[in-house]
């Protein structure tokens, strides 16, 4: 069985070996971690992301990465391009059966030359003959005159149970016949539906473009570098479009519908631009998905999405990808950074380490991207970051888990004399489990005792609780009361137990009022030691509870069990909503000598139970005390005005008085929405 001096003995270990831990504010970590684990979380962080990168999954992520840099870099058109379509309004004028009649697109190509257009472009499959082979004859006639016609050609993929096979539609020979240049439409999808890549091939139709418009206007347009693996570098989408706009109908008579000089030197793109409610098939087949269509909700025609592809390889925009070498370089480079700079973990920074390597990288993409049209692609670099962040959050989480329940643990149980005394008088009534007993049990917790210890070190923790606990732990004796514990900060005592007190609840209202008084006096020595100040809150309650050893066999842990108990410790947190130092239930009140200062100050009920509890505290003002009687008295029989007056009054008495200032809110509250029959003055402590 442990001494007195023992007892002594392992709490002044227990202070010791806990002060180590409150050395470092709470949430960060005491050292950092050794370089060999900070170097396995950079290693591991950027093997896992640089083995994403690689996978169809990882590459479809960056691409999200590669729309956003196209949207947030958008820049207007830079060529002389005009889209014509074959619209609703078109339909309505020219007729409402697709597709027309070829002599129609012939007289739009005389229209179009004779206002001075550089290029003419068909996004139509002309692969069908006309049931009139005079139509056929009357278009050729029109792109042999014109020389400067382009028309697309289309590749398809066929399948079957004998044959995989691409197959190429070109236009009809007889079209062919007349020289026009002819180009692959042919646009490559990503899995989710958006065309990034810039077709490559030396037959896609945007090259077809760049030859005619160097054969009617020799060497205005320079031929494209290798634009292999690049993707598109679309221009700036509005909701009508990137680029000027023409109603097919309205190109066939431009001198009635446009103004003058409306396709002089354009290239001129025409293709179908419908709703859904006009040939729907025609519509979907012919609508693309861009990088912003995820942010406008838009899909793009395919007329106008070669015109992005034409300007994209033609102003040297084209976005070239950075080789992966040095994809996975940043990577690595972004990994060690990130696990060195969080290696010693402290919340706030360490976001702020993260955001400032984002930007890092955020920021130098950016502008490659849109003053180079070189693409860095970053979700991957990004993640790292994060996961960085993530993995040294819950290292951090776990060691702080671990601390709290160090301290927990060192603060805790220590055997008072008296109960050591009690155990050897009479051993049989401390066996495991202990006995029925009223007793009043007393809870004192230091207010923002968890910033004290996050702002100041160990020694000036030690030296704080030291005066605090001992010259507490002394009022408790000197009041016949049993120190059970100590719980970081807080303090636990009861009496009555073990040892038998008639006033008990009287000498844990005493003990609580010189507490205070103490440390009143205390927070000046602290102060005059250059010391933090500390205040405290203490609740109060009397109780049946179970009091004895509920250890284990080898470890003796002596405690009160109960409701009641759980009561104490509420009563001591609910100071904090009424802004007194001391909250005493009706229950110990009841077992008090009259004369006590008293103020009441509420009925509450606790999380759990039905029943109301009194709650009051100490004050020596006897004004305040009578207008609290006086003002509750008043709120318990509805009567609003009255009740308003006293608290009105106890405000004016003292400005900062939350009692008043709460009671004020809720009669305020009662006015405007009346209780009906069924309503009670008490209020849940735990919706407080």
């Amino acid at each position: 069985m442990p001494s007195r001096a023992g007892a002594s003995e392992a709490l002044r270990r227990g202070f010791a070996s806990a002060y180590a831990f409150l050395r470092t504010p709470s949430g960060e970590r005491a050292a950092p971690l050794s370089w060999r684990i900070t170097g396995t979380i950079a290693a591991a962080v950027f093997a896992v992301f640089a083995a994403i990168a690689l996978t169809d999954w990882g590459r479809s992520m960056e691409r999200k990465g590669f729309d956003d840099l196209t949207v947030v870099s958008a820049t207007p058109q830079q060529l002389p391009i005009t889209i014509i379509g074959v619209d609703d309004a078109s339909l309505a004028e020219v007729g409402r059966q697709l597709p027309w009649p070829r002599s129609t697109h012939a007289k739009l190509i005389k229209a179009l030359n004779e206002a001075g257009a550089m290029v003419i472009v068909f996004d139509m499959l002309f692969d069908v003959p006309s049931a009139n082979e005079a139509e056929d004859r009357e278009l050729a006639a029109a792109i042999a005159e014109a020389g400067n016609v382009v028309i697309a050609a289309q590749q398809t993929f066929q399948e079957s149970a004998y044959f995989r096979q691409w197959t190429r539609t070109d236009p009809l020979p007889i079209l062919r016949a007349a020289g026009p240049g002819v180009g692959l439409a042919n646009v490559t999808r990503d899995r989710d539906s958006v065309v990034r890549d810039l077709p490559e091939g030396q037959d896609a139709l945007w090259r077809e473009i760049v030859r005619r418009a160097n054969v009617v206007r020799p060497g205005l347009l320079a031929e494209p570098r290798d634009l292999t693996g690049t993707l598109i570098r679309y221009s700036h989408m509005r909701e009508d479009g990137a680029y000027p706009y023409v109603s097919y109908y309205q190109a066939l008579d431009p001198a009635q519908f446009l103004p003058k000089g409306a396709f002089q030197d354009q290239i001129v793109l025409v293709g179908l631009r419908l709703t859904a409610s006009v040939g729907t098939e025609l519509t979907m087949n012919d609508m693309f998905a861009t990088p912003f269509t995820s942010t406008t909700g838009l899909v793009t025609p395919g007329v106008e999405l070669h015109a992005h592809v034409l300007e994209s390889a033609i102003t040297g925009r084209a976005v070239t990808p950075l080789p992966l070498w040095i994809q996975l370089t940043v990577l690595a480079i972004v990994s060690a950074l990130s696990s060195v700079l969080m290696r010693r973990w402290r919340p706030i920074l360490s976001v702020v380490t993260g955001l400032a390597l984002a930007a890092l990288v955020i920021g130098p993409a950016y502008w490659i991207f849109a003053t180079k049209s070189l693409w860095l692609p970053g979700i991957g670099i990004l993640s790292a970051i994060a996961a960085s962040y993530l993995v040294y959050g819950a290292m951090g989480f776990l060691e702080e888990r671990q601390r709290r329940s160090y301290i927990k643990r060192a603060f805790a149980l220590y055997v008072a004399p008296e109960v050591v005394d009690h155990m050897l008088a009479q051993p049989g009534r401390l066996t495991f489990g202990g006995e029925r007993k009223t007793i009043t049990v007393l809870f004192t917790d230091l207010a923002g005792f968890t910033t004290i210890s996050e702002k100041h070190g160990p020694e000036v923790v030690s030296r704080v609780l030291k005066q605090h606990f001992t010259r507490a732990k002394a009022i408790v004796r000197n009041r016949r009361g049993t120190l059970v514990q100590f719980i970081g900060d807080a303090l636990m005592a009861i009496w009555g137990a073990p040892l038998d007190d008639p006033d008990h609840a009287a000498n844990a209202c005493l003990a609580a009022r010189e507490m205070q008084a103490d440390i009143e006096a205390l927070r000046a020595e602290l102060v005059a030691q250059g010391l933090p100040e500390i205040r405290m809150r203490i609740g109060i309650h009397t109780c049946e509870a179970m009091v004895g050893n509920f250890g284990s066999e080898d470890h003796f842990y002596y405690t009160a069990l109960g409701d009641g108990v759980n009561l104490a410790a509420r009563l001591e947190g609910a100071n904090k909503i009424f802004g007194s130092g001391i909250l005493v239930s009706g229950a110990t009140i009841a077992r008090i000598p009259p004369g006590s200062p008293l103020r009441p100050l509420a009925s509450v009920i606790v999380k759990g139970k039905s029943e109301p509890v009194d709650v009051f505290t100490f004050d020596e003002d006897r004004q305040v005390c009578e207008l609290t009687v006086r003002g509750l008295e008043a709120f318990v029989k509805r009567d609003w005005e009255e009740a308003h007056r006293a608290f009105e009054a106890i405000f004016a008495l003292r400005s900062e008085d939350l009692v008043a200032q709460r009671y004020l809110g809720r009669i305020a509250l009662l006015r405007s929405a009346p209780p009906d029959e069924g309503w009670t003055p008490a209020e849940a402590l735990d919706k407080m």
